[in-house]
């Protein structure tokens, strides 16, 4: 578990940048992604940042990126997760 929060603190460090270049260049080097993927880098950077928790402060300039280049459907579904309660969904009721 250690690797997987490492990554992630090192992957949020470099979307914080909000740099295609860099972060396509780090998912490269970590095996993430292959350099003749035929994704769209700049959308999925964005993706990234609208849905890690670490990044919130950048939620809503990834919700307005999102919207302005035709993905409102994906903002939405971040909008919808971001109004939720921390917690609520996440409990089994007891019996």
């Amino acid at each position: 578990m250690p690797e997987v929060t490492n990554f992630r603190q090192r992957l949020d460090a470099v979307l914080r940048t909000r740099d295609v270049k860099q972060v396509q260049d780090f998912l490269i080097a970590e095996g993430q992604w292959s350099s003749g993927q035929s994704a769209d880098p700049e959308f999925a950077m964005w993706m990234m940042i609208a849905g890690s928790p670490g990044l919130r402060d950048l939620h809503a300039q990834a919700q307005a990126w999102l919207v302005s280049h035709g993905h409102e459907e994906e903002a939405k579904i971040f909008s919808r997760g971001n109004k939720q309660p921390q917690g609520k969904g996440s409990k089994k009721k007891r019996r």
